[in-house]
């Protein structure tokens, strides 16, 4: 018989899952907002509806040489935690005091904007090199987790 699931590893993997949607060339992240284990929105980083994705028009971060986690604002796609907050307001659902499981660490700009939703707890499955996002994170006093997939273990890591 298989072993149930934890929870962190039920929401972990739904973001994963979520990640399979992206269109994005270059990394697939994944986002599920979660508040009393249960699931509120979920997000995939991707072109805005209604726009070719990158998969079918290229990758404009790729063309014009931009390295990774610089000049987010030169790109197709909107990150997966943007739309899972977006998802949220289009649902009109509340998610302040929810938790996030994102694939990946967010960026400074979603780490902003989960702040300012009142996220109170990140769990992430892979780090990502933003000090700044990390010391704003740890400013407003949003706690992020390491999440391991393979020892199924939490770290805390702000």
């Amino acid at each position: 018989m298989q072993e149930r699931p934890s929870w962190h590893e039920y929401f972990m993997r739904m973001a994963f899952l979520a990640s399979t949607r992206s269109t994005c060339l270059r990394r697939k992240v994944g986002a599920v907002v979660v508040k009393d284990n249960q699931v509120i929105s979920t997000g995939y980083n991707g072109s805005p509806k209604l726009i070719r994705h990158c998969s079918e028009s290229g990758c404009l971060r790729e063309n014009l040489q931009i390295p990774s986690g610089e000049r987010h604002e030169l790109c197709r796609g909107i990150h997966a935690e943007q739309n899972a907050i977006i998802q949220s307001a289009i649902n009109g659902t509340s998610i302040k005091g929810a938790s996030l499981y994102c694939t990946n660490q967010p960026c400074l700009i979603c780490s902003k904007m989960l702040i300012n939703a009142e996220i109170r707890n990140i769990y992430i499955a892979e780090t990502y090199p933003d000090q700044l996002a990390q010391e704003m994170l740890e400013e407003a006093g949003v706690n992020v987790y390491f999440y391991d997939m393979e020892l199924k273990t939490i770290k805390k890591v702000i």
